[in-house]
C-alpha cells in the first residue's frame, strides 16, 4: 500500500495550496478572470476498506448499507369448526343433533352414506338435525362458507333392549339380610328386561342397588336397581328399574329326595342333561356339576321349569349357583357355601309359573374351559304337578329356544346322574374327656340311584347335620378342639358352626388342622352344632375329630386352611 494513502488530510490540503501559489501571476502581470465553479464537493473522509479487500487505484470506495429483504407476512389461520359430539350411536329410524360451533357464514351439511340423512339444519343455532334410514356406518362433514370442515362418525344400529320401568321380587326369609334382598332385586330387575335383541346381554350389580335393608318376614321394600344392557353390534342402554321386593313368610322345610345332574360331566354336545317332575307333596334339594372343556363352543346352562296346567302354579327355591370358573374346587366350594348360609336362613326366591307356560330358573353362561355348579332346594307351594329340565345350549340361541330332542345326553365316563333318597344326614355324638377321640365321617355312605344309573359317592349335596356335646367329669377345665381330616384328596370344606361360617381352603389329604376350639368347664359340658356338606370339585370322605386340643395351630392362624 502506497505511503501517501497513509497522510493526513492536514497535509494532503498544504500541497493543494503550495501548488496554486506556484501557479499565481508575476508582478506586473495581470491575473485572469476566475471561472465561475459550481459548488465544490467536499473531500471524501478515508474509509478504512475491509480487511483483505484491496482498493483499486488507492482511492477509498464508500461501503453501501444492503437494503434488507422484506419478510413475508403470514397468512392467518382460520378458526377450526368444532363439534359435538363428534361421534354418534344413531338409533335406527330415529333423529340426532350434532351441534356446531366456529361457522362463518351458512352451515353445510352432508352424509357419505344413504344409511344417514341430514333431515334439517337450523342456522340460527348451528344444529345439523340426522335421521338413522338404515343399518351401517357414515360420516356426516359439517361445512361453512369458508369451506373448513369438521367430520363425525355416525354409527346406526338397534338398541339392545329396555330395563323395565318397574317389577317386584318376592322372597323368603328369616329374615333376609341386606346382601341377599339387593341380589334378589337385581335378578329381577335382570329378568324383566324387555325387547332383548339375540345376543344382547343384561348386566347388574347387586352391589349398587340402592335402598336395601334386612327385611323381616311379611316386610317390604322398595329399592332401585342400575341396569346396562350391551352387546355387539348394538347400542348400548342403560337406566333404572324400580323393584317392590316382598318377604313372602314361609316355614323351613326339608327336602324328601336329592336329584343330582353330574353326567356327563364334560359337555361335548348340547341337549337335555336332566329331567323330573316337581310336585307339591315331594319338595327336592337339585345338584348339577358340569364342565365345558377347553377348545369348545361357549355354551349357557338352563334350568327350565314347565307348567302344562291351566292353572298358575307358585314354586320356591333356595339357590347356591357358582360359576363360571376355571377352577374345579372353587365353583363346587362356593356354591355348597352360598346354599348353606342361604338355606340356613331360608333364603328363597317365590315365582309364578302361568298356565302352560315354560320358565326359567337358572341361566347361567358357560364359556369354554369353565365349570358351573348349583345347589338347589325347590317346592311347589301350589298348583299341578310341574316339569323340571336341565339343558345346556349354545351361548347365542335365544333363552327360550326348545332342544332338538328330549332324550337325555350320554357318555361313555359314567358319573352320577339320578334320584337319590336321603337328602340329609343326621348324626349326634357324645365325646367324655379322656376318652378315645370320637370320629365322624363325611361323603363315606354311597346313595342308592332309584333310577338306573350309577350310586352317588362322596355324598355330594347331602347336608351333614351333627350334634356334639362334649362332657368333663373331671374337676379341672378341659380344652378340646374339633378337627378336620382329609381322607379321599385334597379338599375344601365349608362348616355352620353354632350359627357361624367356617370355611376351609384346600388341605391336603390325611394333613389335620382344627377346626374350632373349646373349653369345657369342670364337671360341665358344651353342646356344638356343626352342619356341612361334602363340596363339588374336592375329593371326599373327610373325617371330622374330637379329642384334646394338641396344641396346633390355632383355626385362623398363619399355617391354618381355616378361615
Amino acid at each position: 500500500m502506497s505511503r501517501s494513502l497513509r497522510l493526513p488530510i492536514a497535509a494532503l490540503l498544504a500541497a493543494c495550496a503550495l501548488i496554486v501559489a506556484l501557479d499565481a501571476p508575476g508582478v506586473g502581470q495581470s491575473a485572469p478572470s476566475p471561472s465561475p465553479v459550481a459548488s465544490a464537493a467536499p473531500l471524501p473522509l478515508e474509509t478504512p476498506p475491509a480487511t483483505g479487500t484491496p482498493i483499486p487505484g488507492g482511492t477509498p470506495l464508500p461501503v453501501a448499507s444492503p437494503s434488507a429483504a422484506p419478510l413475508p407476512t403470514p397468512s392467518p389461520t382460520p378458526p377450526p369448526i368444532t363439534v359435538s359430539p363428534t361421534s354418534v350411536d344413531l338409533v335406527y329410524h330415529q333423529t340426532a343433533t350434532i351441534q356446531a360451533s366456529g361457522i362463518f357464514g351458512q352451515v353445510h351439511a352432508a352424509s357419505s352414506s344413504p344409511n344417514v340423512q341430514v333431515q334439517g339444519i337450523d342456522q340460527g343455532a348451528q344444529r345439523v338435525t340426522i335421521y338413522g334410514t338404515s343399518l351401517g356406518l357414515s360420516t356426516v362433514t359439517i361445512t361453512d362458507d369458508r369451506g373448513i370442515t369438521a367430520s363425525v362418525w355416525v354409527r346406526v344400529a338397534y338398541q339392545a333392549g329396555f330395563p323395565a320401568d318397574n317389577t317386584e321380587a318376592k322372597i323368603t326369609g328369616n329374615p333376609a339380610d341386606a346382601a341377599y334382598v339387593r341380589r334378589a332385586a337385581a335378578t329381577a330387575a335382570e329378568a324383566a328386561a324387555v325387547n332383548l335383541r339375540p345376543g344382547a346381554k343384561v348386566i347388574v350389580h347387586p352391589e349398587h342397588v340402592r335402598g336395601a335393608r334386612d327385611l323381616p318376614l311379611d316386610d317390604l321394600e322398595t329399592v332401585q336397581v342400575p341396569v346396562t344392557i350391551n352387546g355387539d353390534p348394538y347400542i348400548q342402554v342403560s337406566g333404572t328399574t324400580q323393584v317392590r321386593v316382598e318377604n313372602f313368610a314361609q316355614p323351613r322345610i326339608k327336602p324328601v329326595s336329592l336329584l343330582v345332574s353330574d353326567y356327563p360331566e364334560t359337555i361335548t354336545e348340547n341337549g337335555v342333561l336332566f329331567s323330573e317332575d316337581l310336585t307339591t307333596n315331594r319338595p327336592a334339594r337339585f345338584l348339577y356339576y358340569h364342565y365345558n372343556k377347553p377348545g369348545s363352543q361357549d355354551r349357557r346352562i338352563l334350568l327350565k321349569v314347565t307348567n302344562v296346567s291351566s292353572q298358575p302354579a307358585q314354586v320356591q327355591y333356595i339357590s347356591g349357583a357358582a360359576g363360571p370358573t376355571p377352577y374345579e374346587m372353587e365353583v363346587g366350594h362356593l356354591s355348597t357355601m352360598r346354599f348353606l348360609v342361604h338355606e340356613a336362613r331360608n333364603e328363597g326366591t317365590v315365582v309364578t309359573v302361568p298356565p302352560n307356560a315354560t320358565i326359567n330358573l337358572a341361566n347361567q353362561e358357560f364359556p369354554a374351559g369353565t365349570v358351573i355348579s348349583n345347589l338347589l332346594q325347590l317346592r311347589e307351594l301350589s298348583g299341578d304337578r310341574l316339569h323340571l329340565s336341565l339343558l345346556v345350549q349354545d351361548f347365542g340361541q335365544p333363552v327360550d329356544a326348545a332342544p332338538a330332542s328330549s332324550d337325555l345326553l350320554q357318555s361313555t365316563v359314567k358319573h352320577a346322574r339320578g334320584v337319590y333318597p336321603i337328602p340329609e344326614f343326621f348324626f349326634d355324638y357324645t365325646y367324655f374327656v379322656g376318652s378315645d377321640d370320637v370320629e365322624v365321617p363325611i361323603g363315606q355312605i354311597p346313595l342308592p340311584n332309584l333310577r338306573r344309573g350309577e350310586a352317588l359317592g362322596g355324598d355330594y349335596g347331602v347336608l351333614q347335620s351333627i350334634t356334639l356335646t362334649l362332657v368333663n367329669r373331671t374337676g379341672a377345665p378341659a380344652r378340646l378342639a374339633l378337627y378336620q381330616n382329609p381322607r379321599g384328596g385334597a379338599a375344601t370344606a365349608t362348616y355352620i358352626i353354632d350359627g357361624t361360617v367356617v370355611l376351609s381352603h384346600p388341605a391336603k389329604a390325611f394333613t389335620t388342622f382344627k377346626v374350632r376350639q373349646y373349653a369345657v368347664p369342670a364337671h360341665g359340658f358344651v353342646r356344638t352344632q356343626v352342619v356341612t356338606m361334602p363340596e363339588g370339585g374336592s375329593s371326599y370322605p373327610l373325617r371330622l375329630v374330637v379329642g384334646p386340643d394338641d396344641g396346633s395351630v390355632a383355626p385362623g392362624a398363619p399355617g391354618s386352611p381355616i378361615h
